[in-house]
């Protein structure tokens, strides 16, 4: 499956951006040695060699925007209400799980209620949207406020990754 997600990070100019943006999506498929990998491989939207993924896929994004552009500030509002959504989806889940089946079910991952649980208390991959600098997912409000509030020249770069 394939999903847009995005890094911030903190440069001064658009190429510093999308090199720094590379590096935070190479790590998250594992193309850094000291990496795991949560993704098979991303692509971003400089890239024009693919039929099957990023402006192919999803059209045309910004390859990187300042977060304070009006194209920036749509890029984190995607990225925020789509982290948001697979939290509120996966914790209804979780809820529908514990009302309705037994310790022994939930223990089997009856109706893939493990797997929610799991999504629920994730640090990365496809239920987390936007990642800061260092590859770490931004989970909840605050996080994500303390690394706008932090940044003097903060950028947000897209990439389409697969899972």
């Amino acid at each position: 499956m394939h999903m847009v997600i995005y890094a911030l990070v903190e440069e001064s100019t658009h190429d510093d951006a999308l090199a720094s943006g590379k590096s935070v999506f190479d790590r998250l498929v594992g193309a850094d040695p000291h990496a795991g990998a949560v993704f098979d491989y991303h692509v971003t939207f400089d890239e024009e060699d693919t039929s099957v993924a990023g402006k192919a896929r999803w059209g045309e994004l910004p390859t990187a925007a300042p977060v304070d552009s009006d194209d920036g500030q749509d890029l984190l509002e995607r990225g925020w209400e789509a982290t948001k959504e697979e939290f509120e989806r996966n914790l209804e889940r979780v809820r529908e799980a514990l009302d309705e089946l037994s310790d022994e079910e939930i223990m089997r991952d009856e109706d893939l209620a493990r797997h929610a649980f799991h999504q629920v208390g994730a640090y990365d991959g496809p239920t987390i949207f936007l990642y800061n600098e260092y590859a770490n997912g931004i989970r909840h409000r605050e996080q994500l406020d303390r690394v706008l509030e932090e940044s003097e020249e903060l950028w947000i770069v897209p990439a389409d990754v697969h899972f």
